[in-house]
C-alpha cells in the first residue's frame, strides 16, 4: 500500500485548481512532487492531475538554487 503524501504547501491557482508541493514515496524511495490538483465539489476533495513534476533528492540543491535566483530577480523587480 502506498504511503500517504506529506503535503508541504498548497498554492491556489483558481477556484478549482491548486498546486500541491509534497513529499511522496514510490518503491521505497522518497521524492518531491509538484502537482496540479483539481476539485469538483467546492474543495471537499482534491484529485491529482497528470500535470506535475517529480524531483529526486539528487536534484533538490539545483532546484533550491534556481528558486533563490528567481526570488532575487523577481522580488527585486517588484520593489523598484
Amino acid at each position: 500500500m502506498a504511503e500517504e503524501a506529506n503535503v508541504l504547501a498548497t498554492i491556489p491557482r483558481n477556484a478549482t485548481e491548486q498546486l500541491q508541493i509534497s513529499i511522496n514515496s514510490y518503491k521505497d524511495k522518497k521524492y518531491l512532487d509538484l502537482r496540479i490538483y483539481y476539485t469538483t465539489d467546492d474543495g471537499a476533495n482534491w484529485l491529482p492531475t497528470k500535470k506535475g513534476v517529480t524531483i529526486s533528492p539528487d536534484n533538490l540543491v539545483t532546484l533550491k538554487d534556481a528558486v533563490e535566483k528567481a526570488m532575487e530577480e523577481l522580488l527585486t523587480v517588484e520593489e523598484e
